[in-house]
């Protein structure tokens, strides 16, 4: 069941990202600004942002697995037309409606394992689901780039379709079926509660890092590509591709995330994953030597892999009886900063120094790590230190 959660996350959330290689083809083929393909990632974020707030409270009426499964069927036929696409425009709507679709797994598939697992099983089963979900990030740039290489654009697509429908076979085969949990008196019962996650200066002060988070991941990506390119380095696509994929390594730090907070504290983990991946965005334009380009990459990844669980962890504390809904909005703020993100880079290119825009962006992840070292320690990781101090 974990295998299959962890593989599911992974190949739902590299959708998100197999655009990003594709930016300068679609600019070349359909006549458009680098800005304007941006907008194929921004419209996927939107409408997996604005699905996370509604799918939960679905699953809770209809059943996880259920709504999983429907969804696993909408992304393939999604991809599909994708893949038949002629015109920008048609890419843009499906995008948006293939981000909706999307939707139905993250916040679903975490409510799911904390029901059907044990105990004991939990915390492990969700870091492997969110490495999933982190290792989509790289997988679905580098899965993306191998394809359009060789096959064109619309063959990316046509692969994922292909991977959907596979996946949904697995989901339906071996996942149990869960109990129906009819908690509200409809879907929109739980957005009355919404007020209240926003009385709560934790969940604000989590929610500004959501906000630039992957924001940040992604228009590094975006930014590096275009960097690597240029004069400085000269690299083809394929060399590209590579670099790419060596970021998955700093990717598999993301299970030890959970140990690192029980030794020094959620907050601790938080700030260090946070400060790891400023520093290393801003140094990423300061150096002309490709292995410490590659290595402040890592470094970034590895950072991001470690502050994502921890925020997850914060956020699930501090909301309390109105934790469904808290993680509900942390999920749909993630992935509106998320879909500004390419938008973002393509603009800070425009500045025409790369050392200029890397430290803009770090700047703009240090707004998360001062809002980390706002947030106050939690009941559980008080309790933690006195069992710790005793």
């Amino acid at each position: 069941m974990t295998v299959i959660l962890c593989w599911s996350g992974m190949v739902v959330m590299s959708s998100l990202y197999v655009t990003i290689p594709l930016l300068s083809m679609f600019s070349d083929i359909f006549h458009i600004t680098l800005t304007q393909a941006a907008v194929t990632g921004s419209v996927f974020s939107l409408g997996f942002a604005v699905g996370c707030l509604i799918y939960g409270a679905v699953s809770d009426k209809y059943g996880r697995k259920k709504v999983i499964v429907i969804g696993l069927v909408a992304l393939a036929l999604i991809s599909l037309l994708l893949g038949t696409a002629d015109q920008f425009l048609w890419i843009v709507a499906l995008r948006a409606m293939q981000g909706a679709a999307a939707a139905t797994f993250s916040p679903v598939a975490l409510a799911y394992a904390v029901e059907m697992f044990p105990a004991e099983k939990r915390v492990t089963t969700i870091g492997f689901i969110s490495t999933g979900f982190l290792v989509a990030g790289i997988a679905g740039q580098v899965i993306s780039s191998l394809i359009s290489l060789q096959f064109g654009w619309n063959a990316v697509f046509y692969v994922l379709a292909a991977v959907y429908i596979v996946t949904m076979v697995l989901v339906v085969c071996f996942l149990p079926k869960d109990g129906i949990h009819q908690t509200y008196a409809g879907i929109w019962a739980p957005f009355k509660q919404m007020g209240t996650v926003f009385t709560q200066k934790n969940l604000l002060l989590s929610y500004m890092i959501a906000f630039v988070l992957l924001m940040s991941f992604v228009s590094m990506y975006t930014l590096l590509g275009s960097y690597l390119s240029g004069p400085d380095f000269g690299l083809n696509n394929q060399d590209i591709l590579y670099v790419r994929a060596i970021g998955v390594l700093g990717m598999l730090v993301s299970p030890y995330a959970g140990r690192l907070a029980r030794r020094f504290g959620v907050r601790t983990v938080l700030r260090g994953g946070l400060g790891l991946a400023m520093v290393s965005l801003a140094l990423l334009g300061v150096f002309s030597s490709l292995p410490l380009v590659i290595g402040m990459s890592l470094i970034f990844v590895a950072g991001i892999a470690i502050a994502v669980p921890s925020l997850i962890s914060v956020v699930g504390e501090s909301g309390g009886k109105s934790r469904g809904i808290a993680v509900s909005v942390y999920t749909f703020i993630l992935f509106t900063g998320t879909s500004l993100g390419p938008i973002i880079s393509i603009n800070l290119m425009k500045l025409g120094s790369y050392l200029a825009a890397f430290c803009l962006l770090g700047l703009v992840l240090g707004i998360g790590f001062l809002a980390a070292c706002l947030i106050r320690r939690g009941k559980a990781e008080e309790a933690a230190g006195v069992s710790g101090r005793s």
